[in-house]
């Protein structure tokens, strides 16, 4: 197996469904699966993976200290011989943690899927997403729509008011109250109708 891969799609894509999914059809053939997740996300629990349409499982939590090279291998000692690592969320993950993923895939010959978002609210790249485009041997979309019928690129983060804003820190956890995928074009509308100037570098 020995690979890295990336599949990004914007909030409400399916991802964790989709991870989900791949673990339960890798498990029904023998294989061996260890599900991950960021400790900052903590939408649905703390060890909670559940997607939009109510899959959910429970899952190792990893926080931005910890060396996933290392929980691994203390894995392998344990007798957890895992052949697939399904990481969720992983935009959250720190960009040494990527490397450390990517260290495993190539030295133990495991198979690594990492789902996650590609940018923030600001269309800015997460630490770990940036690390994913720069290591990853596949990159995968996963496509949604916006309510205009275009594809949606934008993470667009609204206040209470359903205003779209790009002023806050780059993590909020949220979900359909905060949070809205867009096309580029309602996007931009959004921001104008609002009287926000496009978040330029």
């Amino acid at each position: 197996m020995s690979k890295l891969i990336f599949k990004y799609g914007a909030m409400g894509s399916s991802k964790t469904a989709q991870a989900l999914m791949t673990r339960y059809n890798y498990e029904a053939k023998g294989t061996r699966v260890w599900l991950v997740k960021s400790s900052t996300d903590t939408r649905d629990g703390a060890d909670i993976l559940r997607s939009r349409i109510g899959l959910q499982a429970s899952a190792f939590v990893i926080t931005p200290g910890m060396n996933v090279r290392e929980l691994f291998e203390v894995q392998r000692m344990d007798g957890e011989n895992y052949e697939v690592i399904i990481a969720d969320e992983a935009q959250f993950f720190t960009e040494a943690q990527i490397w450390q993923f990517r260290e495993i895939a190539s030295e133990y010959n495991v198979l690594v899927i990492c789902y996650g978002l590609r940018t923030d609210f600001r269309c800015q790249m997460f630490p770990g997403s940036k690390a994913l485009f720069q290591l990853a041997d596949d990159i995968d979309e996963i496509s949604s729509v916006c309510q205009c019928g275009r594809k949606t690129v934008v993470n667009a983060r609204m206040n209470a008011a359903g205003q779209v804003i790009v002023e806050g820190p780059q993590v909020e956890i949220g979900g359909n109250d905060k949070y809205e995928s867009m096309c580029w074009t309602c996007w931009r509308n959004a921001l104008k109708e609002s009287g926000v100037a496009l978040p330029l570098p």
